[in-house]
């Protein structure tokens, strides 16, 4: 079966480039030039990723983004203009795994979402089998074949950058695993700089969601100029 994108951007001609050059790689891509429009698909079909530009009329990216996550898991790409740091922040803050700025190559977009629907299909068992492994840690249940999170038996809605990050943490325990051995884990090949701070939100947003404390924290640990840590 092939995997369905949904294509947000009101840019007719960026929409309709992107979508020529993932159809080639046979993919089936639902475009939309206007958010309203996309809000009923996102609402009556699931999708396997979605490419959402955040500078839309009348409904945002960021809006679209947080009504998919309100139902669904699968991997949200942002598009960001030039220089707008905090749109990238807020994005991943409300759930999306990855962004990229405009202009951009469509090639590269489309090394974008095929890495983020490999980890989709890794954790996802739904579209791959896989042999079941469980890591537990202080009321923390991580299962990566159901690509589900328990702590203290409730389950936690992650995204899946967020249990990437966590999954990496989990089977390094007693490691320090820096940000960028996390970054080029999860984003494979493509380029880090230090000034990137992609991985710090997503750590934020993972310990909001486990009420983890940042001075006193309990399962991920800062360890200063260095990187992250699940202590043995």
């Amino acid at each position: 079966m092939k995997e369905k994108i949904l294509m947000v951007d009101d840019e007719k001609e960026i929409t309709d480039l992107v979508c020529l050059y993932l159809e080639n790689e046979g993919f089936t891509v639902y475009k939309y030039y206007a958010s309203t429009e996309a809000l009923k698909r996102i609402e009556t079909e699931e999708m396997d990723l979605a490419v959402l530009d955040i500078m839309m009329p009348e409904v945002s990216g960021l809006e679209l983004c947080q009504k998919i996550r309100e139902n669904y898991n699968y991997p949200i790409i942002m598009l960001t203009a030039k220089g707008t740091e905090i749109d990238k922040i807020n994005g991943l803050a409300l759930g999306a795994d990855d962004y990229i700025t405009k202009p951009f190559l469509p090639l590269e977009l489309v090394a974008r979402v095929k890495a983020q629907l490999r980890r989709y299909k890794r954790y996802n068992p739904s579209r791959q089998e896989n042999g079941e492994e469980v890591f537990v840690h202080k009321g923390l249940v991580l299962n990566l074949r159901t690509h589900e999170c328990f702590l203290n038996e409730k389950q936690l809605s992650l995204t899946p950058t967020e249990f990437s990050i966590l999954s990496i943490l989990c089977r390094r325990k007693g490691e320090v695993v820096s940000s960028e051995e996390l970054f080029h884990e999860i984003w494979k090949e493509e380029y880090y700089s230090k000034t990137n701070n992609t991985i710090t939100v997503h750590i934020r947003h993972l310990r909001e969601k486990m009420k983890d404390s940042f001075e006193n924290p309990k399962y991920i640990k800062t360890v200063w100029g260095c990187g992250y840590k699940i202590e043995d």
